[in-house]
Parts: structure tokens; sequence; C-alpha cells
């Protein structure tokens, strides 16, 4: 929109300065040359944003993918990470396409069916795998002696790796963590605008040229940033569709890069629509064809997956962004950056982008995070346990499938029936004259009837008075209640009403507002008219 560019110029500036350190950290983790973390920013934001249905989020590499990526490149390369690189390229290109056929499918809603609990546990068991790893590079540590051990192992060598860490690296590593946990701190006024990833790159610059970390003596450590050539890559290998030894690889990360991105791109939307001030409904299905179009175009080119990314996101409503070019100019900053500056990203200590990845990683499973999922109720710290502790033993896809089976045992010990487990069973009375849509649901109310009942509130009319009566269901579940808060917000905005009734006689699991809610006796069901 012409009357807001200058607004979405000075956000896409200030969001490219957090991108471009991120990109590079995000790319070197997940086994990628970190140049091409950029450009698949750049792609995001210059190509995508054109496509988007969503006009504030920001679309580029994301910490949440840094598991898959990585983990791709060692299994379809065999050891190999030029070779597991170009195979994970192929798997990149047709997760995307797959994205592209869902958005048109209109499937955003699928979204829903995920609880809530479980998918914070494994965006909270990824930042954990991700400082598992970072943590030793941080001191200082070769990668090589890092190479095929798991999350759990590389938590328990974390002292060891303190024992003998590199002092210099280390310090630098050090520096940058203080700067990231205290620039909230430490960063007042005008300052309060800079982000820290910028301070960090900086800072760590001077101290790498100040311990002459670019001497030969220490390049055989390899300290700095070795982003490689901005340059298109055409070597994607899709070979691996068709060996019968890497095909099950394939499959599999396949199923992981197109249900875990677009997962985090549809919760990302959904949430930046409630923080945008503005109070634009963004149309996700056509927002998840657009990555689709954007994760085709960057594996294609040799660039990582994509996704909206809800920290740059964030930061770019924060900075005034007003529209979807905002995003643009994200990335049109990011290619002046990569052409501009490659001199000086050669000269970032690895163990600075470490750090960035440790202060992502500690976000996503902070103490605070923990404390969130208990204060909902305790049912849901199972769940959201169950599924940091599945993961880091298994996968994402086990860990989050594992949450889910231990939410329908919880429901089922509450006394859920197994007759409404994915069906909703919902009577629906509409008063013409005023106007009044009231829907009685019996049984249950969970995560996985909700499809259903949501394509029944969606049928309703915008600016009609909406009842819910809960009065005949035995459980509401937190994902219900939290979606339903959601649906109330869009509808009164709208110019209608919401009002959800019967929950009288049943108990909270807890303190919290949008807490699970539990009936000891259920009455009588309505006759199906």
């Amino acid at each position: 929109m012409k009357q807001f560019w200058k607004h979405d110029l000075l956000s896409g500036f200030l969001v490219s300065l957090i991108a471009l350190p991120l990109c590079l950290g995000i790319a070197g983790a997940s086994n990628f040359p970190p140049i091409m973390g950029v450009l698949t920013a750049i792609v995001g934001g210059l190509i995508v944003s054109l496509f988007a249905g969503s006009e504030l989020t920001i679309k580029g590499p994301a910490a949440g993918l840094i598991v898959i990526c990585a983990g791709a490149v060692d299994e379809l390369g065999k050891g190999d990470l030029i070779v597991g690189w170009h195979l994970t390229l192929g798997v990149v290109a047709i997760a995307g396409l797959l994205q592209f056929i869902l958005g048109k499918l209109k499937v955003a809603s699928l979204a829903d069916f995920f609880p809530l609990s479980a998918v914070h546990g494994m965006l909270a068991a990824i930042g954990i795998i991700i400082m598992s790893k970072q943590l030793h590079l941080a001191v200082g540590i070769l990668p090589s002696e890092l190479k095929g051990k798991e999350p759990l192992d590389l938590l328990m060598m974390v002292p060891h790796s303190i024992m003998n860490m590199e002092w210099h690296i280390a310090a630098i590593g050090g520096v940058s963590l203080i700067i990231l946990f205290g620039w909230k701190y430490i960063g007042k006024g005008f300052l309060a605008k800079v982000p820290p990833a910028l301070v960090v790159l900086i800072v760590a610059v001077l101290m790498g040229q100040y311990f002459h970390l670019t001497d030969l003596a220490y390049q055989a450590r390899k300290p700095l940033v070795n982003p490689g050539e901005f340059k298109i890559d055409f070597n994607v290998d899709f070979s691996a569709m068709t060996n019968p030894d890497l095909l099950p690889i394939f499959l599999k990360y396949l199923l992981m890069f197109t249900l875990i991105g677009s997962l985090e791109s549809l919760l990302t939307g959904r949430a930046i629509d409630l923080l945008d001030p503005n109070k634009k409904k963004s149309d996700l299905s056509k927002d998840l064809s657009a990555v689709g179009i954007g994760n085709v175009i960057a594996g294609l080119l040799g660039g990582l997956p994509m996704i909206s990314e809800v920290a740059r996101s964030s930061a770019n409503i924060s900075n005034g962004g007003r529209s979807r070019w905002a995003n643009f100019f994200h990335g049109a900053f990011l290619l002046l950056f990569v052409v501009a500056l490659v001199p000086l990203i050669k000269l970032v200590p690895v163990a600075a982008l470490a750090a960035m990845l440790i202060f992502v990683g500690f976000r996503l499973a902070s103490p605070k995070e923990f404390e969130h999922v208990f204060h909902v109720g305790r049912e849901q710290l199972v769940i959201f346990i169950s599924t940091i502790v599945a993961t880091l033993l298994t996968d994402l896809l086990i860990g989050i499938a594992v949450g889910i089976l231990v939410k329908f045992i919880i429901h089922t010990i509450n006394g859920v029936p197994p007759s409404s487990f994915f069906k909703p069973f919902l009577t629906l009375n509409i008063d013409e004259e005023k106007e009044i849509y009231t829907i009685h649901v019996e049984k249950s109310a969970i995560f996985s009837n909700f499809l259903g009942f949501k394509k029944q509130l969606e049928r309703i009319p915008t600016g009609k008075h909406i009842i819910i009566d809960f009065d005949r269901t035995r459980l509401v579940d937190h994902s219900v209640m939290e979606n339903l808060h959601n649906f109330e917000q869009a509808y009164v905005r709208a110019g209608g009403t919401f009002v959800v009734t019967g929950l009288e006689g049943h108990t909270p699991l807890s303190k919290h507002a949008l807490a699970s809610r539990k009936k000891a006796a259920v009455k009588q069901p309505f006759t199906q008219l």
C-alpha cells in the first residue's frame, strides 16, 4: 500500500538486521552453506510477499526446522554434507509443491487438530536440541567432535566441553550471550530499537580481530564463518525418490518438512493476526500456498525451507510494519547486504552465531514455557513433557504423535466417550426473527473433533448473535477453549456477538481462564431433529 511505504521501508530494514545473522546461523546449524539461509529469506521477501495471504508475516528460514534440515543432510548424504545438501534440496522442493497443493485444498484449518500443549512441547524439544549442539560450538569445540551424537549425549558432554574450551572463542560466545540475554536491561531509549543480534555481530567481529582469529594458527579450527559464494545453485538432486535405499529417508523428511513447516506457518499466521493492531484477517490457506511456492523456488536455488517466522513477524509489527511490502523490503535489504557485506560476514566467529541460536533455543524451551503450561493445567504439563521426552528420544513426528496419544489417554480417563473423539455432537437452533444461532454441544468438545465444530461455526453469517451451550458436555478441553476465544475475538470485530454458556456445572482443571472444564454428570442428550 503506497500510503504505508515509509513505515514498511523502515520496518523491513530493521527486520533485515535481525534476519541477517539469524539466517546465517540457522543455515550453518542445518548443515547448509550459511549464505543459503539468507538466500531463502530473500526469496521469502522478494517473491513470496507478492503471493502471500498474510500482510504482516515475514518469510524465511526458522530455528524450528534446524533439526529436520540437519537430520536430512546427515541421513541422505550418509556423511557427505555436499551430497546430503543437494538431496535435501529435492525434499524441500517437493515439500513446497505439497504445501502449495494443501493451500489450494483449503486445509489450513487442519492446524486446529493438533493439541496446543503437544505443539508447544515439540517446539520446546526443538529448542533443547538446538542448545545441545550450539553450547559446544560457543566454547570452541570442533563440529567433528560432536558428529553423530544424540541430543541427550550432547547435553551430557557440556561439562567436558566447558572444561576443554578454547578460551578466546569461549570469550566471544560468553560476551555474545551476555548481550543477547541482557539487552532488555541494557538497551534503553534509542538502543531499545537496535537489534541485539546486530550488536553481537559487530562486537564478535571486533573481538575476533583483537584475538587474531584470522591468523593461520586458527584456520584449522575454523572459528570464523565461511558463508560460501552468493550464487544460484542448481544442483538440486531428486534421485532419492528412485533410490530404494534412500526412498524411506526421503519420505520421512518429506512428511516432516510438509507437516512441521506448514503447522508452524499456520500457527504463526494465526498468532500475528491477534497481534495486528489493525486486526486484518489473513487467508491462511492462500498463505500456505505462497510458502509452498517459496519452498519450491528456494529448493531449486539451493536454499533452506522457509516458513512464516514468528519472531521476525512480531518484530515487524513492533517496528510499525503495515503491509506485505515490509516483507518485500526485508528481502531487498538482505540482497543488498549479501552483495556488499560478504567480506565482513567472513569475519563473524562461529561462537557468535552459536550464541544467537542458544538464545533462540532458550526462548523456545524457557522455564516460562513450562510455568505457562502448568498454569493452564497439570494435565497439559503431562502432555507437554511427554512430547518433549519422546522427541528427544526419537524424532519430531513420533514426539508429537506421543503428545496426541497422551492427550487421548487423559481424555479417556476424564470420561470422554470414544464416539466423540473425532465427531462433534451438535444441535443447531436458529431464531431467525432475533437472529440468534444457538449451538448445543453434547458428549465432549476436544481438539480432535473441533474441526467439525469449527465448520458449523463458519457456516453462521457474520453479524449475528451466537450462543454456545456446553451444558450437556462431559469435557471441554483447553485447545477448544482457546480456539473459541480466538473465534470470538474475530466474530465480535466483524460486528456479531458471541456467548458461551453451560459451563457453570463444570469444574476448571486449573485457575487459567481457558483451562479445560470437566463435568461429573451429564444430562440426557437432546433428540436430534
